[in-house]
């Protein structure tokens, strides 16, 4: 048998059988890769160009964006922000049809715009709305439904870690991925609003109308909740006007998020170990997977299997459109059960010279594939913010899935209106002079 033969299936059997066996997505991808290497190279030359090329994946100035955002969202998830955004989303949504719910899903997209993080937002944003929407009469199960679909839109509204880890990859400017995400993360949010709206039309007269809210209380709550929203104005701003990269954006939003708990005071000098360490072992798992997963990428390189993939999708259409949805249901089928960060490493080396190869913008294709796999991470059976959706309204997850479903296809909707329609995604990046 052919060593570059040998190696596909070592990779394809070993992946099948770690996860089949729940073993960590990192050992599994680090162990495999390094068996792979093994008929390549040989033992000895397998282990040496493994441990230098988990050290070459890690040792980059762009991926020190990811631990610095990270610790920004837990400072503000420790900081009072969300009850903040949670007011001032509930003055955006004022008397709309299923208010308070609608008022979840703006929360969300707030929170997780600042946050970027789909698990953080869906905690803190759900920890606040669940007991409101209850009170006013909500069904729990919709309820935590409505957090759970809208909680990853933080994950394409800049900043967004999930978009840096695609640009390691791709070698794609993170500032244009940045603002690529906004169009496709907005539509994301009015995917969610639509099915709320539906939900209130069909309960006429069940849920109770908010309190009508004076111009001077309005004016008070969007106050409140300005120092955490400039944030993003900083960051993005920042960026777009080329006064910093991302990754000292990343640095700065640690500082402001410092300077704005000790303004609220919420966080005490000593909260600042924990959650250094809550910080810490996020990065430490997104580190490792990038780690392995770089010798799980030069094992493809070096087997020449990504162009063997390539040439095997190319000899079967030559229609755009079927590649395009080809690509499209395996990367929805993989995040259904593999988080988007390994995800991206894994199978952007092998899609995106399929994309090139029919012309397909790399921006562009960089927005479908975090949106596609984003919307892996509320769909059963190992979405991690469908999880903690359902643990913080304290439900199993059986009766959440029942009322999320019309919000999937809304935001499937969506997701097909952002693979075909390119503009969607470079208009912003373009007028905001990141591209050509």
């Amino acid at each position: 048998m052919e060593p570059a033969t040998l190696t596909g299936l070592i990779l394809l059997v070993g992946i099948i059988i770690g996860m089949a066996f729940s073993v960590p997505i990192a050992v599994v991808i680090g162990a495999v890769s390094f068996l792979a290497a093994i008929p390549l190279l040989g033992l000895q030359e397998a282990a040496l160009i493994s441990a230098q090329q988990m050290f070459t994946g890690i040792n980059s100035f762009p991926l020190l964006a990811i631990p610095l955002f990270v610790l920004a969202g837990v400072l503000m998830n420790n900081g009072g922000i969300a009850g903040r955004l949670v007011d001032a989303a509930k003055v955006v949504t004022g008397r709309m049809p299923a208010s308070m719910a609608q008022t979840n899903v703006v929360a969300n997209g707030l929170f997780g715009s600042v946050s970027g993080a789909a698990v953080a937002s869906a905690a803190a944003v759900g920890t606040v709305m669940n007991p409101r929407m209850t009170q006013e009469g909500y069904d729990r199960r919709f309820s935590a439904s409505v957090n759970i679909a809208s909680a990853p839109a933080g994950m394409l509204l800049p900043p967004s870690n999930t978009f840096i880890v695609y640009a390691l990859v791709s070698g794609t400017s993170i500032a244009a991925l940045f603002m690529a995400g906004v169009v496709p993360g907005i539509l994301w949010v009015l995917a969610c609003m639509v099915v709320v709206l539906v939900y209130a039309l069909r309960q006429p007269g069940r849920l109770r109308t908010p309190e009508r809210v004076s111009f001077v209380q309005a004016l008070r709550v969007l106050w409140r909740a300005f120092p955490s929203l400039l944030m993003i104005v900083i960051v993005v701003g920042g960026i777009i006007a080329g006064y910093f990269t991302a990754t000292e954006s990343a640095a700065i939003a640690v500082v402001y998020c410092l300077v704005l708990s000790a303004f609220y005071r919420t966080i005490r000098v000593q909260d600042l170990p924990q959650i250094l360490v809550d910080a810490g072992r996020t990065t430490a798992i997104v580190m490792l997977l990038v780690g392995v997963s770089t010798v799980l990428s030069f094992v493809l390189s070096f087997a020449r299997i990504p162009p063997l993939i390539s040439d095997l999708v190319l000899g079967l259409t030559e229609s755009e459109i079927v590649v395009l949805l080809l690509m499209m249901a395996v990367l929805i089928a993989i995040g259904t059960f593999m988080d988007p960060t390994p995800a991206i490493l894994i199978f952007v080396p092998i899609f995106l010279p399929i994309a090139l190869e029919f012309g397909i913008d790399p921006v562009h294709f960089g927005t479908m594939v975090v949106m596609n796999l984003s919307l892996g991470v509320i769909t059963p059976p190992i979405g991690n913010v469908l999880f903690v959706g359902a643990r913080v309204a304290r439900l199993r997850i059986e009766p959440v899935i029942g009322k999320l479903w019309p919000f999937l296809l809304a935001i499937l909707v969506a997701l097909l209106l952002v693979v075909f329609v390119p503009e969607l995604s470079l208009t912003v990046p373009r007028l905001s002079g990141l591209m050509d």
